[in-house]
This record gives C-alpha cells, sequence and structure tokens, in this order.
C-alpha cells in the first residue's frame, strides 16, 4: 500500500504575491465605491473582521513561502 503525503504541491511566489495584490486592489475599490459619509457600528466591525482575518492569512502564507509549513 503506497503512503500518501499531505505536501502541498509547488507554488510559484510571484503568482501567489500578484494574487494577493489583486486582492488587496478589488478590496480597496470597493471600499471606495462606498458612498456614506460614515460607516455605522455593524459595517466597522465587518471591515475590521475582514482586515484582520486577511492578514492572518496573509501572514500564513508569508510562513508557508518561507519556511515550507505553517505555525499554528
Amino acid at each position: 500500500m503506497a503512503a500518501t503525503t499531505n505536501t502541498p504541491p509547488q507554488v510559484d511566489k510571484e503568482q501567489i504575491f500578484g494574487m494577493a495584490g489583486m486582492e488587496m486592489e478589488f478590496r480597496v475599490e470597493m471600499f471606495n465605491k462606498y458612498k456614506e459619509c460614515e460607516l455605522n457600528l455593524g459595517e466597522t466591525k465587518c471591515i475590521d473582521d475582514c482586515v484582520s482575518k486577511y492578514w492572518q492569512v496573509t501572514n500564513m502564507i508569508g510562513q508557508l513561502l518561507c519556511n515550507g509549513k505553517p505555525s499554528m
């Protein structure tokens, strides 16, 4: 019986950073299209949560690219 490994396939660092950059541009564009003067409390919390998750994932991707494995 052949052993299976859970190693991720090789990824192109430039492609990953390019995709992350495009995602950030999309988020900024969507945020800038918002027409209201002020955000309400729920909208502010949503943005804070999304930004926090974005940076957590970005950090994990950076660790994967540098070390080959995530730190949990």
